[in-house]
């Protein structure tokens, strides 16, 4: 039950970043010499099967990575299918096992969280490990938080508070059974978490360093000087 294959998310149109993403896919948009895409690629080193799900200006992408090693482009068309319905229809590629799964438009700036979060994966009790980050550590994060850890490492979510301490980056390992018995195409992955959080199965685990959301065109200035400072 360790994670030999990874997904990364890349399909989105990038609404938030406009202009920019007007004739470039937000994934090809580049952040300290590199685009976003290989920042996230960067992180799963010694992985090796890692699949891109692609659609929004999806040649543009599938261009630049088709001589990347161990990466496998998935376009999906003719609609997009969301987190929960993209990771469902990419399970041929990635096999049956717990899946390494990221977002494409964060920076990390600090260590990467894959070592950790493959180093306190526990397949007996979990069905969820989600990289967590404390608010005052996010650059450019506009949200009120997402989870509440307890001193298990259990998640709950913020519900009605206005607030939660710790906001969800993006890089998690997920077990993949439950998706089959969910009859959407295109739907969210909030609703397996749903279910491992209502049994207690969905743990966290907070990062140390910093955490860029490159989802507006200011978190691009942003991560570059915090890259900058390191």
């Amino acid at each position: 039950m360790t994670p030999k294959s990874a997904m990364v998310f890349a399909a989105g149109f990038g609404t938030r970043m406009a202009p920019l993403t007007d004739r470039t896919p937000k994934p090809m948009l580049p952040v300290a010499g590199k685009p976003l895409i290989n920042h996230s690629l960067d992180l799963l080193d010694g992985i090796e099967n890692i699949v891109v799900n692609t659609h929004y200006l999806a040649d543009h992408l599938e261009n630049h990575l088709r001589d990347t090693p161990h990466v496998t482009c998935l376009r999906e068309s003719p609609d997009i299918l969301e987190t929960g319905g993209g990771l469902k229809n990419a399970l041929p590629l990635l096999g049956a096992d717990p899946v390494i799964v990221l977002n494409s438009d964060a920076v990390f700036v600090g260590d990467s969280p894959i070592p950790a979060l493959l180093s306190h994966w526990d397949p007996a009790k979990m069905d969820a490990l989600l990289i967590l980050v404390p608010i005052a550590n996010t650059i450019e994060h506009k949200g009120a938080g997402d989870f509440v850890c307890n001193s298990a490492g259990q998640l709950s979510r913020r519900g009605k508070n206005p607030a939660a301490p710790y906001v969800y980056t993006g890089v998690q390992i997920l077990k993949t059974d439950r998706l089959a018995a969910i009859k959407e195409t295109a739907f969210s992955l909030n609703l397996l978490w749903d279910q491992m959080i209502a049994e207690g199965r969905a743990f966290g685990l907070v990062y140390d360093g910093k955490w860029v959301d490159v989802g507006r065109p200011a978190g691009i200035t942003a991560a570059e000087k915090a890259l900058a400072d390191v």
